[in-house]
């Protein structure tokens, strides 16, 4: 997914919400949800967003539905910031 798109998905709070509380490990959906106080419809297009931008990572395990940050595109995203200067001298 180009940057664009990361960007436009990272625009909302309620997406950058949910970012910032995966960033201590992975919730279940209903987890997420009681946190944020959000319908569990809410929640699924914006976590089907992020999924599809590679911000998040689903795994199932027996009847639940576990997600968490994917931080590989943050890590890409990093270096594509840093080749604007942020590390200037």
């Amino acid at each position: 997914m180009s940057e664009t798109s990361i960007f436009k998905v990272l625009s909302d709070k309620q997406r950058r919400d949910i970012l910032v509380l995966l960033k201590d490990g992975k919730l279940s959906a209903g987890e997420i949800a009681d946190k944020l106080g959000i319908t569990p419809a809410a929640l699924s297009y914006h976590l089907k967003l992020l999924k599809n931008a590679d911000l998040v990572m689903e795994y199932k395990s027996k009847n639940f539905v576990y997600y968490e940050i994917n931080t590989t595109v943050f890590d890409e995203l990093i270096l594509w910031v840093e080749q604007f200067g942020g590390n200037k001298k």
